[in-house]
């Protein structure tokens, strides 16, 4: 092969990398264009059981939600996060506090506050969704330790909650 040969091949790659570097970002942007992206606020709950009470999308779910004055209200079990919590990242990635009034909602977004009604001694806390849960059949929320203290609630009670904001 012959010098100049050698100089028009490498002047054809040297063309055909330049192409392919212009439309790089191209074709980089139409991929990134159709990618889906998860919604913090919609968790992903296409690993649960249809037919459970747990999964607040199938037919049986438990909990009895109606809008009332525009308020979604919810009425069912609470109970709350332990001492082993503390400290643990929650789903919205804030580290779990339990001093602080916060608690864990299936699908409510992150930074929403509720209000949650003891019925058993009308008792009320204002709290702020940071995490997803509870997973445990027939609870509709999971309050903070000082939250709990607050309503007067050890154990589980029959909460009514409110969205506050």
């Amino acid at each position: 092969m012959t010098l100049k040969q050698k100089a028009s091949i490498f002047s054809l790659l040297f063309a055909l990398s330049s192409i392919m570097m212009t439309m790089l970002p191209c074709i980089t942007l139409v991929a990134a264009e159709t990618r889906k992206f998860l919604d913090p606020a919609r968790p992903d709950i296409s690993w649960l059981p249809e037919n459970t009470s747990v999964n607040p999308a199938s037919s049986t779910y438990q909990g009895q939600n109606e809008s009332v004055g525009g308020r979604l209200i919810a009425v069912g079990k609470a109970s709350f996060y332990g001492k082993e919590f503390n400290g643990r990242r929650t789903a919205s990635g804030e580290y779990f506090n339990l001093r602080h009034f916060t608690a864990a909602h299936r699908t409510l977004a992150f930074g929403t506050n509720v209000r949650v009604i003891n019925l058993d001694n009308g008792r009320n806390v204002v709290v702020r969704i940071n995490d997803r849960g509870p997973f445990m059949k027939g609870r509709i929320i999971d309050i903070s330790a000082a939250a709990a203290k607050e309503i007067g609630l050890t154990g589980t009670a029959n909460v009514r909650v409110e969205a506050y904001n």
